[in-house]
């Protein structure tokens, strides 16, 4: 008889980490915590990385392009097979949201620590995502639940029907990419052929779907945890407005100047999607906000980068978590346990000029990190670590909590000033400049802000 979930709570003692950097070493530590044995991977870039000390384990996957380790499926779980793994922890980017990747985990009798590849592919196609969201009552950006036909006289309806401006996005995108701003009618043909190319390129797919855009949103984002029991919680919620390119440069929680009934009937309609598509462990419901008003813009099946910020405000450990839903345990809080208190605050550190942002690779000949009540710092890099250039340019996360919004604001400067990273270029100057901005410290920004602003700096 195939066992139950009960029968199957802890049955893996060895997870192997199937990603680098910070996260690599956030995860190994939450394992450790559990008493879980940990299998580090790495490229041929990676060969030094100083979590490989640290695990149980550590094995060389491939090359250093991304392609041929990173996300190398057949070589990861082979490495999990000959590490006597049980449990493949995904991290983010690389193969953490990737459908085939989790189901081919499940059928070589391993655990995915994650959602389910059904639940994957149900919301990382953006289009059923909107219809599940729909169907559990989660608000949703103006626009229909399918994807845009190929005829113009009917694309042109839809068009007129949501109100100009619209917006065009990939079917399968993400991270910034395969969406296009259309203003007004006369542009709507040749953005939707420039859009679908580009999905074909990036996704694989030319699937299209138009939303109406939102002039001067904010980006809130509403975290969430789900057992195979039936149960699920939601854990507050996350301002990432201030964006360059589409990619958060800093965020916070709680999300200021939203009062708790405004924000509670989204969270509990985000922890009933939940329950409706049968999720299991982390995930990140995303919207755009204004005038009062919440939109459904996207859900993240795994971990997020700014996790840290909803841990300090929650006091929830929410990759423990993660982990203990893969292992088949019951949640072990229900929503009236969960209390956020004070406000936090997560910078991304990159290697990239402050400037140009270009990426920095090179040796790290000096290392200097804050310390101190209510700060926090995430990172896998030392004296003497060598930046590739082969990844993500970042190198750490500066988390900050406080009892208030203001008072983590001057925390954060404070940490900022004391952060120091030699021979490499870095944001940190960037970061410094930004916490002295009198907009973003009465919390008067939008999605739109920091890339005006940087604007305004570069003229002046």
């Amino acid at each position: 008889m195939p066992e139950t979930l009960e029968q199957s709570a802890g049955r893996f003692d060895t997870v192997l980490i199937a990603n680098r950097g910070e996260i690599a070493v956030r995860i190994q530590r939450a394992c450790r915590e559990l008493g879980l044995k940990t299998v580090a991977i790495c490229s041929e870039a990676d060969r030094q990385a100083p979590y490989g000390k640290t695990a149980d384990s550590f094995l060389c996957i491939g090359p250093s392009t991304a392609a041929k380790s990173y996300l190398n499926q057949d070589a990861i779980l082979l490495a999990a097979r000959l590490a006597g793994a049980g449990a493949i922890h995904p991290g983010y980017g690389f193969l953490s949201e990737n459908a085939a990747f989790a189901d081919a985990v499940e059928k070589a009798g391993l655990v995915f620590i994650g959602p389910t590849a059904s639940s994957i592919a149900i919301m990382g196609d953006k289009i059923s995502a909107k219809r599940a969201m729909m169907a559990a009552g989660v608000p949703c950006v103006p626009g229909p639940d399918t994807a845009l036909p190929d005829d113009p006289a009917t694309i042109e309806r839809i068009a007129l029907e949501i109100g100009y401006p619209v917006i065009i996005k990939a079917a399968g995108g993400g991270g910034g990419r395969g969406m296009r701003v259309v203003p007004k009618a006369d542009v709507l043909h040749e953005a939707i052929a420039l859009t679908r190319e580009e999905a074909r390129k990036a996704f694989g797919s030319r699937s299209l779907y138009m939303e109406k855009f939102l002039e001067h949103p904010r980006h809130i984002e509403i975290q969430v945890i789900c057992d195979d029991h039936g149960n699920a919680v939601w854990l507050g919620h996350r301002d990432c407005s201030m964006q360059r390119r589409h990619q958060k440069v800093v965020e916070e929680a709680p999300a200021p100047g939203i009062a708790p009934d405004t924000i509670q009937p989204v969270g509990l309609s985000c922890v009933q999607a939940c329950l409706q598509i049968g999720y299991r462990g982390v995930g990140t419901f995303e919207f755009l906000y204004e005038d009062g008003a919440f939109y459904f813009i996207e859900m993240n099946t795994r971990l997020q980068v700014e996790h840290p910020v909803t841990e300090m405000t929650s006091g929830v450990d929410i990759v423990q978590a993660q982990i203990r839903a893969a292992q088949g345990h019951v949640l072990d809080l229900i929503q009236g346990d969960v209390t956020c208190e004070g406000h936090s605050f997560e910078c991304r550190i990159n290697a990239e000029d402050p400037e140009t942002f270009l990426p920095s690779a090179g040796v790290v000949t000096h290392l200097a990190l804050p310390a101190g009540p209510g700060i926090r710092v995430d990172t896998h890099i030392h004296a003497g670590y060598k930046v590739s250039p082969y990844y993500d340019s970042l190198i750490a996360k500066l988390i900050v909590h406080a009892p208030t919004r203001a008072e983590a604001m001057a925390r954060m400067r404070e940490a900022l000033a004391g952060t120091e990273v030699e021979g490499i270029s870095t944001n940190i100057p960037f970061l410094r400049a930004l916490f002295e901005d009198g907009a973003f410290a009465q919390g008067e920004t939008d999605i739109h802000y920091l890339e005006q602003w940087l604007k305004l700096r570069r003229a002046a």
